[in-house]
């Protein structure tokens, strides 16, 4: 319950926070605005983190930079060959749904007419 709890106060900071930014447009420069919400999520977060899905949560975070680390990024040669069949397959496909289309489309005006 206490969780609840919890992530129910989370929640209201994190919507008071908006909800100020929007409120005070006119009376606070926007930099103390931002400044003032991400304090607010920062203080939002802190709370959820104490609760057992918060922590979950956490974990979880920490678990995916762990695997983001552990990828092989592709070199700039292979990200340039790829980017380019790419391409070359989008224009090959378009061609193939043009001609079709216009196929099909003669094959329907030959049967209206």
């Amino acid at each position: 319950m206490l969780d609840k709890v919890k992530l129910v106060l989370a929640l209201s900071v994190f919507l008071a926070a908006i909800v100020g930014y929007y409120v005070y447009a006119a009376d606070i420069a926007q930099l103390y605005r931002v400044l003032i919400l991400l304090a607010a999520v920062g203080i939002a977060v802190s709370i959820a983190i104490t609760t057992e899905r918060g922590r979950f949560v956490w974990s979880f975070v920490g678990e995916a930079r762990t695997e983001v680390r552990k990828v092989v990024w592709p070199n700039r040669k292979e990200t340039t060959q790829t980017t380019m069949l790419v391409m070359l397959m989008v224009v090959i496909v378009a061609i193939f749904l043009w001609l079709l289309d216009w196929t099909l489309g003669r094959i329907v005006e030959m049967f209206v007419k």
